[in-house]
């Protein structure tokens, strides 16, 4: 048995392999459950008792060389095959759309792309607000009950410091910022404490318009949305609009669309009326755009913001808002192919 130990110990010193294949094969020769130096451990058992500690000795580290030899050839060419990482080329155009948008993401790109045809440009504001932007400028005093319309998150106790619950927040920091004329568009996520129902959610997102300029009108902010509601749920679309309150906004309105998801019949969604309220507009308030260092003497404007979910519900006929947030993957392959 020294003798086949000394004679593999020598082959195995001189084996080589081309591939990884082969150091398989190299691997089943020698140490598998058949293999040569399985075999010897296996005639061990016959070795005399006097000779079993030099036997077991070098029976051991042929074992031991064969296991090095062969981690030795794999390793090679494991670094052969490695190939140096290539740097990406960010610049080169995406084959295909990998997954789909989110139906929200579809909705605010197409009301973005619909403004954007009649001049308005798109800002985006902090998530995290002050009381200034997100209220008093707005003509929301501490005290003034137009405050408990919307249920507030406030960090950590401070009642300056909250979560916004409107991108009204971003309107005044674009008037405090540029003076006019001011035509753009606020889309972004707002928060608001609301119990969670088919209809309502604690997170929501909007789109708030602003037109500042000389001469601005109601008609002009009335023309304005029925370009939009065309455009976005068809031609045969229409509108109404009622009297409503907003502390920044006089007058002030709320506008309705035929509901497409019944025809106008009645359904939950349009509270069996035939109608949906999907925004609020008006003229913006003096005092508001004094607020911001607007003179009101010259410059008059409109405001307006619709919920993104609401718009995304009457397009595509969905009747439960939590379906939205849920991730349910069977509800979001119906919008396979959407951009």
């Amino acid at each position: 048995m020294i003798e086949k130990i000394h004679h593999l110990l020598k082959e195995i010193s001189e084996v080589t392999a081309h591939n990884r294949e082969e150091v398989e094969q190299l691997r089943l020769k020698y140490l598998s459950k058949r293999g040569l130096v399985s075999v010897l451990f296996d005639d061990f058992r016959s070795v005399p008792a006097e000779n079993k500690r030099q036997v077991g000795q070098q029976l051991n580290e042929l074992k031991n060389r064969v296991q090095e030899k062969i981690d030795s050839l794999k390793a090679t060419f494991e670094t052969t095959d490695e190939k140096p990482p290539q740097p990406s080329d960010l610049t080169r155009p995406v084959s295909g759309v990998p997954g789909t948008r989110h139906p929200l993401s579809i909705v605010r790109n197409q009301i973005i792309d619909i403004f954007g045809r009649i001049g308005y440009s798109v800002t985006v504001g902090p998530e995290i607000e002050d009381d200034w932007h997100n209220f008093s400028a707005l003509n929301f005093p501490p005290e003034h009950p137009a405050r408990d319309m919307q249920d507030t998150f406030f960090i950590a106790r401070d009642p300056e410091i909250l979560l916004r619950t409107h991108t009204s927040s971003v309107q005044i920091r674009t008037m405090e910022q540029n003076q006019p004329p001011i035509r753009m568009i606020f889309p972004g996520m707002v928060f608001r404490n609301e119990a969670i129902s088919a209809r309502a959610h604690c997170i929501f997102h909007q789109v708030e318009g602003l037109y500042i300029d000389k001469d601005v009108s109601f008609a002009d902010l009335k023309q304005t949305l029925m370009y939009f509601a065309k455009e976005m749920f068809g031609e045969k679309t229409k509108i109404r609009l009622r009297p409503s309150y907003f502390p920044f906004t006089e007058p002030s309105g709320e506008m309705d669309v035929s509901c497409n998801i019944c025809g106008g019949v009645g359904c939950n969604i349009c509270k069996h009326t035939g109608w949906v309220e999907i925004l609020g507009c008006g003229m913006v308030d003096p005092s508001v755009l004094e607020n911001c260092g607007i003179d009101s003497k010259i410059y008059t404007g409109f405001a307006f913001g619709m919920g993104i979910e609401r718009i995304t519900m009457l397009k595509y006929q969905i009747r439960d808002l939590r379906l939205f947030f849920e991730n349910d993957v069977r509800f979001l392959k119906q919008f396979t192919g959407a951009l």
